[in-house]
C-alpha cells in the first residue's frame, strides 16, 4: 500500500501601509501572491516569510492565517496555507520565479492574476474577515469543491 503525500504550500496577502497587494509575476503562471513549498522541517510561518523574500525582496511580519485550501488533482495533490501580512522592510527584487514585483490597489488586483485558481485565492483571501476559510478544488479545469469556515 503506498501512502498519499501532499505539497505543503505558503501564500501571503501582503499589505503595504497603503493598504495595496503585493503580486509577483511568475514566468509560467503570470501574476499571483507570493507562494512557494515548504523545505523539510521548516515552520510554515518562516516558510511564508522565506517565499516573499526570495520572491520579491521584502521582508514581512506574518498577521494571521487566513485560510486553507485543498488541491485535490490533478498530482501532485497539495495543502496551501493562505496567510495575511504586511510590509516590514525590504525592497523590490526580482528572481528565477518573478520577473516583476508590484503594489496594486485592492480594486485593481483581484483581476490581475491570469490563472484562474491564482485569481480565486486572492479574491477568497481578500474576502476572509474572521475565522479561517477552508477550500477544496480540482485543477483541468479548475472546479470549487468545498468552501467553509474551519
Amino acid at each position: 500500500m503506498s501512502r498519499p503525500l501532499h505539497a505543503l504550500v505558503t501564500s501571503v496577502l501582503v499589505r503595504d501601509d497603503e493598504r495595496r497587494v503585493l503580486l509577483i509575476r511568475h514566468p509560467h503562471r503570470g501574476w499571483e501572491l507570493p507562494q512557494g513549498h515548504v523545505e523539510s522541517g521548516e515552520d510554515l510561518r518562516a516558510a511564508a516569510c522565506r517565499e516573499v523574500f526570495e520572491e520579491s525582496g521584502y521582508e514581512i511580519e506574518i498577521d494571521c492565517l487566513l485560510a486553507v485550501f485543498s488541491k485535490l488533482a490533478p498530482a501532485p495533490s497539495a495543502v496551501i496555507f493562505g496567510f495575511s501580512a504586511r510590509l516590514a522592510g525590504g525592497e523590490a527584487t526580482t528572481s528565477q520565479e518573478s520577473l516583476e514585483v508590484g503594489w496594486f490597489d485592492e480594486g485593481l488586483a483581484v483581476d490581475i492574476p491570469e490563472h484562474p485558481v491564482n485569481r480565486d485565492r486572492l479574491r477568497k483571501l481578500l474576502r476572509q474577515k474572521a475565522g479561517v476559510g477552508y477550500f477544496s478544488y480540482r485543477m483541468s479545469p479548475f472546479k470549487l469543491f468545498e468552501s467553509s469556515e474551519l
